[in-house]
């Protein structure tokens, strides 16, 4: 939801937006983490002291090399074990599933210029409720709501996208759609870089899981980025701690740099 900010939020007395800037809640968060990051470089030497302000909350290419030094400095990033790994591929095996394909379609609610975000949610979440509430009719009212209300061309063909791999969606449309066991109606809303997506999954086929010699590497991978995102949000958590931090609430900031 976009926030008129009558206040402009600083942090150590830099403002992270103009007066008149709308900015969502959590872009502000955003912003603020990046600024403690970015004067932190600063003071530990890694950074000019004449290091140019973030513009429209963008750094200079100075400033995100130093702060990519800074945290090579300051997190401690433990190698994770052959056990470690061994227990988050058993725990997430379907997520390194070969040839893994859904059968979905949805209802998308497009974000375009000037939309009213608090709006189109509610438009959003109200067909939600509709197409959970009467699974019996699922069928039918699914491919109608499609039909009236999506914001996509698959909208005509009652929603349908056919089968989907997951390198065939954008990211955070397939991290919502694939590695778990959901047939039907999703319980909450797709968020994507298009909009806020109401989904049906209505066939899975698994493809094949490969054992965990053949993906050991990319599971110690995604093992090391829960440790960085981790040791990180505990890192700017430090900062912020120490800093004058104005009109922001950084309590449910999401790791900086990591999406």
């Amino acid at each position: 939801m976009q926030e008129n900010l009558s206040a402009v939020a600083t942090v150590n007395g830099v403002a992270l937006h103009g007066g008149s800037d709308m900015l969502s809640a959590e872009d502000l968060r955003q912003r603020a983490c990046i600024e403690l990051l970015r004067q932190s470089a600063i003071e530990a030497g890694l950074l000019a002291a004449d290091d140019p302000l973030p513009a429209d909350g963008a750094i200079s290419v100075a400033a995100s090399e130093a702060i990519d030094a800074l945290l090579e400095r300051a997190l401690q990033l433990p190698e994770p074990t052959g056990d470690a790994c061994r227990r988050y591929h058993a725990a997430h095996r379907n997520r390194y599933a070969v040839g893994e394909r859904v059968r979905a379609r949805h209802v998308l609610f497009a974000v375009t210029p000037g939309v009213d975000i608090g709006a189109l949610r509610k438009r959003a979440e109200a067909c939600l409720l509709d197409l959970r509430c009467d699974d019996a009719a699922a069928d039918d009212r699914f491919a109608r709501a499609a039909r009236d209300l999506s914001n996509c061309p698959s909208g005509g063909a009652g929603g349908d996208l056919g089968w989907l791999r997951a390198d065939e969606c954008a990211p955070e449309f397939a991290k919502a759609l694939f590695g778990r066991p959901d047939i039907g109606v999703l319980p909450q809303l797709v968020h994507s870089r298009f909009g806020l997506h109401v989904v049906e999954i209505m066939e899975r086929d698994a493809g094949a899981v490969p054992a965990f010699e053949a993906v050991r590497e990319a599971v110690a991978q995604a093992l090391r980025q829960q440790t960085f995102a981790t040791a990180l949000r505990q890192y700017v958590s430090v900062l912020a701690g120490r800093a004058a931090i104005a009109c922001v609430d950084l309590d449910a900031a999401a790791t900086p740099l990591v999406q």
